[in-house]
């Protein structure tokens, strides 16, 4: 027997019946349009609050997780709200992208008048939280992180990308920020912005963010079709499944998700997107 037929038959008898994963980042079954669009995904989810008593450097939030263990650790997400709002304002993120396999913290900033830049750095307070000290933190592969937040929490998110190009993923959601270059960003990054944006128009914030994004970086352009500001703080089918998407492919490596990705998608719900397809 040849010792390519002796490792064959190996794998077949350490994992009879199934195939051994390519990426060992992968979660959850193999998507479709459905099942990314759907409020509820396949992991079952709880949440914990956390007092912002007991952390330091951010305003506490609450985290959200996958219940189940059996699929071993998961990436993980801070979100951060925009100026003058709580974490209520992007609260329905939290289990949304939990139950798709990851591990979400929503937070409170320290001051609801917070600028971006303090808030991109208490988002990376709240993942290093969640990493080093949290109850979930065994949850958790520290080495596959990303950022989101909305208004001035996606400015701060963009802030926090620039400060650790370790990260995996960022995506900011009308994002208001008063630098308008990041041609420093290493980060992949969806950017979403809202065609009738009036307090951070994405012709001053959006698109010149992701026009100055390095054109060597993954990156992404997508407007919402006749959407206001606030478009992304309560429940919006285009947000999170285009969010959902951009997480899997870079925080989990998950080339599943890149169909929904590449080539660019498009539709009623989509007033323009960009994108530097393919993905590397």
């Amino acid at each position: 027997m040849t010792i390519a037929a002796v490792l064959a038959t190996a794998v077949s008898l350490a994992v009879p019946g199934q195939a051994l994963a390519a990426n060992p980042y992968e979660r959850g079954p193999a998507p479709t349009t459905a099942s990314i669009e759907a409020s509820t995904g396949p992991f079952a989810t709880a949440s914990v609050s956390v007092s912002r008593s007991s952390v330091s450097g951010f305003g506490g939030g609450t985290i959200y997780y996958p219940t189940s263990t059996a699929s071993g650790t998961f990436g993980a997400v801070a979100i951060s709200p925009g100026f003058t709002a709580s974490q209520s304002a992007v609260s329905w993120l939290g289990p949304r992208l939990a139950s798709q396999g990851f591990v979400i913290i929503t937070i409170d900033t320290l001051s609801t008048l917070d600028q971006p830049a303090s808030r991109g750095t208490q988002l990376l307070a709240a993942l290093d939280y969640l990493t080093k000290t949290s109850s979930v933190r065994t949850r958790i592969d520290a080495s596959r992180l990303g950022v989101m937040g909305h208004s001035m929490g996606g400015g701060g998110s963009l802030s926090a990308s620039v400060a650790r190009p370790s990260l995996q993923a960022a995506v900011p959601l009308t994002p208001w920020h008063g630098t308008k270059s990041w041609s420093s960003d290493r980060v992949p990054t969806l950017i979403i912005g809202a065609e009738s944006d009036t307090v951070a128009p994405v012709a001053s914030h959006s698109e010149p963010f992701y026009t100055s994004l390095p054109s060597t970086l993954d990156k992404a352009y997508l407007e919402l079709n006749n959407a206001s500001h606030s478009a992304p703080t309560s429940s919006n089918v285009t947000v999170a499944k285009y969010s959902i998407s951009w997480l899997k492919r870079f925080i989990d490596n998950d080339t599943r998700y890149e169909q929904f990705l590449c080539p660019a998608p498009s539709g009623s719900a989509i007033q323009e997107y960009r994108d530097t397809c393919p993905h590397s």
